[in-house]
């Protein structure tokens, strides 16, 4: 049975996974290997990816250098505005306050589903927490750190590299861990909290941002701009995210689809049939859209482009393409050369 709780991510929210793991003498192919997720995830941070493969990746990774707190000590070198178009719209707000509220109303919308922040004030003191509903349990504790690392983060940005909370509430560690825990965070750690929190003083909510830039982005639509991540009891958006993961890697597999989701490759094809289609229009319709995105650009040939669908050769990739679209790839290459040249500024 589908967890109606189940969560999206953007790949982005690992922040430098890669590097950190190697530097301590990990393998970063070994840990997405573990778990059976593709490492090139990394390299398309906007790709939504099930919040539960994080939790995995981030465990698998605490697995293969030694480290409890690998999500804490992560969490050190993470930046909001790395977060795709969200971190930036979030950390160019004008006040604290407004980029709390970004993040709160726009969180579930453009980053990560499954996932809740909440604000509150009490006699001076500013608590902002985060709540994951996703029942990921192994390497959730590690994302709950890495979590907190990025809501203290979005204050440094106001208050200055150097800051630190007065108080970091975390849940399931005990008084060993959260002195631990002060140790990386350099802060107060209580622990056993229902949910992980920071506490500051709530004067630093009305402090301005120096270095945002009015106009980077559309404040009249007060959001980023962002395709939305996918809703998190959609299931049919979660089976076409996890198509697209599965890309990432080569042609998706409906077992390893049916896998993730967790039901069996008959459940699954039942799910879709529900939704008045099939596995094969699905898979067509990614992989349409993966390759106009990618003959649009110009940094891969046509056998490369095949190559990265999971086609063994050019030839039957041209054909699937023709297909979907009508034409050979190369021949919509040459339209959108016309199209570029014939159109002053973009524009018609």
């Amino acid at each position: 049975m589908v967890d109606s709780r189940r969560g999206f991510t953007r790949a982005s929210a690992l922040g430098p996974i890669a590097d950190f793991v190697e530097q301590r003498g990990g393998n970063i192919n070994r840990v997405f290997q573990r778990v059976d997720m593709p490492v090139g995830i990394l390299e398309t941070p906007d790709l939504a990816v099930p919040l539960q493969e994080q939790f995995r990746v981030l465990r698998s990774a605490g697995r293969e250098i030694a480290d409890p707190f690998l999500g804490a000590r992560l969490g050190r070198l993470v930046r909001i505005e790395n977060l795709s178009a969200f971190g930036r719209w979030v950390s160019q707000a004008h006040t604290l306050l407004d980029a709390i509220d970004r993040s709160n109303r726009g969180l579930n919308l453009y980053l990560q589903t499954g996932t809740t922040l909440k604000l509150s004030r009490q006699q001076g003191v500013a608590c902002w927490s985060i709540e994951f509903h996703d029942r990921g349990y192994e390497g959730r504790f590690q994302n709950e750190l890495l979590g907190v690392s990025y809501l203290i983060d979005v204050v440094r940005c106001f208050a200055g590299r150097g800051w630190a909370p007065d108080l970091i509430r975390v849940t399931g560690t005990g008084s060993n861990q959260a002195t631990a825990l002060e140790n990386i965070f350099e802060a107060p750690v209580l622990a056993g909290n229902r949910v992980s929190s920071i506490e500051f003083d709530a004067s630093l909510l009305n402090v301005g941002n120096a270095s945002c830039r009015p106009g980077a982005f559309a404040t009249s639509l007060n959001e980023p701009a962002s395709e939305k991540i996918p809703p998190e009891q959609d299931e049919i958006e979660a089976i076409t995210a996890l198509v697209s993961v599965a890309m990432v890697d080569g042609y998706p597999r409906i077992d390893w689809i049916a896998s993730k989701m967790g039901m069996t490759r008959r459940t699954l094809q039942r799910k879709i049939s529900d939704h008045g289609t099939t596995f094969s229009r699905l898979l067509a319709d990614q992989l349409r859209s993966r390759a106009t995105a990618l003959l649009a650009g110009d940094e891969s040939s046509i056998t490369e482009i095949a190559f990265q669908l999971g086609y063994g050769d050019a030839a039957h990739f041209s054909r699937a393409f023709s297909r979907w679209t009508g034409m050979s790839p190369r021949e919509y290459q040459r339209q959108l050369w016309h199209f570029s040249t014939t159109t002053p500024c973009g524009r018609y």
